[in-house]
Parts: C-alpha cells; structure tokens; sequence
C-alpha cells in the first residue's frame, strides 16, 4: 500500500525532494485553504506560460489560457474558492493525496519537467463521487536558489490516447 502523504524522494536527492515538496503538500495544502499567499513565491512570474489542455488528447485542442502568472493566478483563487464552498463526504485532504502521483521528474542542469498525475475521486455527501482524473506537465527552474514553477501544461487527460 503507498502511503501517499510521504515524499517518495528521499532527502539526499534534494531537488526531486523539494520539486516534490512544493507540487504536493504545499500546493495541496494551499489549494484547500484557498490562500495564494502560501505558494506565490514557488512561481517565477518572469516569462510564465500555462497552457490548458481541456482534457484534450489533441494539442490543436490546447489554449494558452494563462499568458502571465496573473491570469493563472486569477484561476486558481476561483477554482479553489469553489472548491472551498462545497462539502465532501470524507476528508478532502486525504482524498487529493490519494488521487495525486508524482514520481517522474526529470532533471537537465536548472531545468525539470516534472509530472504531476491525478486519478481518483472525492466522495460527496450524497454517495456519489467527483471524479479526478487529470495531468499536468510543469516546467520547473532553479532559480534563486530553489526549485520553482516555470509554466505548465495542464487539464490533459490522465491516461493521454493510446500508444
């Protein structure tokens, strides 16, 4: 069983260890209190691109959604502001843990393509459930000595079409 609270890179792998630190608990934990303040500074505003996939395996289906941090900003206060005033019939905290994989981050000198997977659901009062089933490709710079988000290609669907 995988205990999904803990970082599967061990602390000597230092930069795996806190890509992960900073993609998982922080941007969960901040996500759930709707509070940007908690993870604004594991952003480089600089030159940030996110582009959303709309759960489209095709790229034409893609749009540059986020040309600068602000816009992404912007969303992600929304998202997280709705996802705030809604119930849940278990925890939400533990449930997008066990919905969320990152075990793939792939490291170039400053540079990191990172993989971050969701594939679960969240239980309402009612019995039924939200499904989570996305991914997200980040690109992440050391810069200032940490590791930080870059851009991102996000809202794609988790699996992508077949190989």
């Amino acid at each position: 069983m995988t205990d999904h609270f803990t970082n599967p890179f061990p602390a000597p792998d230092a930069a795996r260890h806190a890509i992960w630190e900073m993609l998982v608990p922080r941007d969960i934990d901040a996500f759930l209190a709707a509070d940007w303040s908690l993870v604004a500074d594991d952003f480089i505003e600089e030159g940030f691109i996110g582009i959303h996939g709309n759960k489209a395996d095709n790229p034409d289906r893609w749009t540059l959604a986020f040309p600068n941090l602000a816009a992404y900003r912007k969303e992600w206060l929304r998202q997280a502001q709705d996802f705030a005033s809604q119930t849940f019939g278990e925890d939400a905290r533990t449930a997008i843990f066990r919905t969320t994989t990152l075990r793939e981050i792939e490291i170039a000198g400053e540079t990191a393509l990172v993989r971050k997977k969701f594939d679960g659901s969240i239980l309402r009062p009612d019995g039924t459930r939200d499904i989570m089933q996305w991914q997200t490709l980040y690109t992440c710079r050391y810069h200032r000595g940490a590791w930080k988000i870059s851009g991102f290609t996000g809202y794609l669907p988790n699996p992508m079409g077949t190989p």
